[in-house]
Formats: structure tokens, C-alpha cells, sequence
């Protein structure tokens, strides 16, 4: 992207990696960071002169801090274009991207960069499927070493609480804790604003407000159900997934592996770290997630639907070690309904057995 845009803008949660990638690639760009106050102050004051001192340009971090910069980025850009290529983080969509499309329409590529993936860290395939999620993703937590509960309790008070005040009201901020926990409580299950609501004790508009923001911050992520009809698909409910399946599990109060061995919500979690994968392996790749689930109006459902053209691609996800027969069932049913338009089938499953059977392959999550 960086040879074919001026401006790159890295996007995603906080403590992504989104310095450290954008440090590494572009180590011989300047550096600021607008966490820094005197950095920020400094920009907003002079702008024209702030960038003025860059002349091939510089990674600038959190930029959502001052969004008045991109308006001047912007003339500066069309002036030198091809000189110049800044590196942009930022890490909540809501305001960035809203500023970044209104400042830098046309003149910018935007990459969404999630937690870790397994490929990214292959010492943890060799770790039983409870302790990965129970670590979940976060690069700090392997990086380090660090106990993943303390770390999770760390970013939610540090990163999300603080986030939070900056738009909530403080006296919603106890309803809003309670919130995102029946969050973690309703992963991989549809999402349904008004029970929520009577849940929470509060409206179905103000469920939907907080969604939102959830959404933007990167913490949960609305998977849409499959539909041939567009406007179908829309009113349709979708189902709800946590971008990092350790901060769910912290959320749901599992302090230990070996807790979530009985856990009732232990096949939703091991969903939504298989589907979270299937989500950044697109995103590295600069491209929409293109992801779907599929269910009908007699329940029937098929967990995740990639969609490559005209023809559909159904994945069966389920946390069981061995293989059952009846795994297959909703997967036969699927291609009966979309005769030729299924080229391949796929359960997903946390077994050793790999091969195909009845025309379905296989598949350890480890090797996705």
C-alpha cells in the first residue's frame, strides 16, 4: 500500500502491534506519538509548521488525537505527493476514520490490524486449546510472558474504561461494565438489542449507542448472516463475536485453563477464536472480511459461509477432539440447498484426524 498511497493509515485496537509494525516497516521515517501532550500541543498550535518539518514524510502515531492535522495533511500531500508517504495509527475508528474520510478521500489506504494470529506465533500451537484461549492474542501477553488475566484486567481498566469515560457519561459507566460482560455472555450467539437491553436495565437505543462503540474501539465484531436477497440480509440478525477470545474469556471470569474445561461457553469460544482467524487472515491481506453465517427460518445454521464469487464455501466449527458423524450432517444439508455452488466443504474441529470423508475435509484449527 505504502507504494501506491501517499498516506497509509493503520488501524485496529490498542496494543495491536500497530507501532511496533508501523516502527519496523518505517524505521527511517520520524516518529511522534500523540499520546505525548507536548507532541499534541505542538500540532495543534502549528500545524503548517509541525508538518512542514518532514520532508519525506513520518509515522504519526494515534492520530486521532488531532484530527485538524489531516486537513493540512491533506494540501500538503496534494502539493509533494510523490515525495512524501506518512504512516498514520490510530486506534478508534469511530472519530479517525469519520475525519480520515472526510480530510483524505482518495489520497490514503486504510489496514485494519487485529491482535496476533496463529501463524503469527507458532510456539502456540503446541499449547493445549484451553490455554490458548485462555491467553488469547494480544502480542504483549506473549511477548512478555505476562499472566493473561492480570493483563486483560489491565487493558480493560486502562484502555476501554478510559476510552469509555471520553464518551459515555460516568454515571452509565457501572451499566455499561455490566453490558459488555453480557457481551462475553452472548458470544457467538445472535445478537438481540432488546433482550440485552432488559438485561442491562436500559433502552434498546442506548444497547445499540453502545454496540456501536464497542464496534469502533475494536472489541466485538457483528458477523452478518448470508441471505441471496441484500435487503433480507440486512434486517437479519447477526451474530456477535469479541475480536480477541482472551478478553472474552477474562470477561466471563475464567482465571485459569483449566476452568474452562466445564464451561458452559467453551464451544462459543472456541468459535469465535476459530472465525477471528478466518477475519484477520483477510484483513492482513488489505481485503473485507467477505464472511457470513448462514441460518434459516427453521434454525437450521451453518457456523461460517465464505463467500468467493458466485460460490459459497461452508465451514462446521466444533471444539470436540473426535470426529462424529453427525458433524457432517449440516454441512450435506447445505450443499443439497446451493447444489452447484459448493466447490469444497470444511469441518473445523480441534481433532487429529485429517482427511476428507463424504466429500468434507477435515481440518485441525491449528492448521487453518
Amino acid at each position: 500500500m505504502s507504494k501506491a498511497y501517499p498516506v497509509v493509515t493503520i488501524t485496529g485496537p490498542r496494543q495491536s502491534g500497530k507501532t511496533t509494525l508501523a516502527k519496523h516497516l518505517f524505521g527511517k521515517l520520524p516518529y511522534h506519538s500523540f499520546e505525548n501532550p507536548d507532541t499534541r500541543l505542538l500540532a495543534e498550535s502549528d500545524p503548517r509548521g509541525f508538518l512542514n518539518q518532514f520532508d519525506k514524510g513520518a509515522v504519526l502515531d494515534e492520530i486521532q488525537h488531532v484530527p485538524l492535522l489531516l486537513s493540512y495533511l491533506q494540501q500538503m500531500v496534494d502539493e509533494r505527493k510523490k515525495e512524501l508517504l506518512f504512516i498514520l495509527t490510530g486506534s478508534n475508528q469511530f472519530s479517525l476514520l469519520n475525519t480520515i474520510s472526510q480530510s483524505l478521500a482518495g489520497r490514503t489506504a486504510i489496514l485494519k490490524l487485529l491482535p496476533l494470529s496463529l501463524e503469527e506465533i507458532p510456539s502456540v500451537k503446541q499449547l493445549p486449546t484451553d490455554e490458548i484461549m485462555y491467553r488469547g492474542f494480544y502480542p504483549a501477553i506473549h511477548a512478555d510472558g505476562l499472566n493473561p488475566t492480570k493483563a486483560y484486567r489491565n487493558y480493560y481498566e486502562t484502555y476501554l474504561e478510559r476510552d469509555m469515560r471520553q464518551i459515555i457519561q460516568i454515571r452509565e459507566l457501572s451499566l455499561f461494565q455490566k453490558f459488555i460482560r453480557i457481551c462475553a455472555g452472548r458470544t457467538a450467539n445472535l445478537y438481540n438489542a432488546s433482550a440485552m437491553a432488559a438485561e442491562t436495565g436500559v433502552s434498546v437505543k442506548t444497547i445499540q449507542s453502545w454496540t456501536s462503540i464497542l464496534e469502533a474501539s475494536y472489541v466485538i465484531m457483528r458477523l452478518q448472516p448470508y441471505h441471496e436477497n441484500i435487503n433480507k440480509r440486512l434486517i437479519k440478525s447477526p451474530k456477535l463475536y469479541f475480536y480477541d477470545v482472551g478478553l472474552a474469556t477474562y470477561l466471563l471470569g475464567i482465571e485459569e485453563p483449566q476452568q474452562l474445561i466445564r464451561d458452559p461457553l467453551r464451544g462459543a469460544l472456541f468459535e469465535n477464536m476459530v472465525i477471528m482467524e478466518f477475519v484477520k487472515r483477510r484483513l492482513n491481506q488489505g481485503l473485507d472480511p467477505n464472511l457470513f453465517f448462514y441460518r434459516d427460518s427453521h434454525h437450521f445454521e451453518i457456523d461460517l459461509i465464505q463467500k468467493k464469487g458466485n460460490d459459497l464455501v461452508p465451514y462446521e466449527i466444533k471444539s470436540a477432539q473426535t470426529f462424529h458423524p453427525s458433524f457432517l450432517n449440516g454441512l450435506n444439508r447445505f450443499k443439497k440447498l446451493f447444489t452447484k455452488r459448493v466447490p469444497e466443504m470444511v469441518l473445523i474441529y480441534d481433532g487429529e484426524q485429517q482427511t476428507s470423508i463424504q466429500d468434507v475435509q477435515l481440518l485441525n484449527f491449528r492448521n487453518l
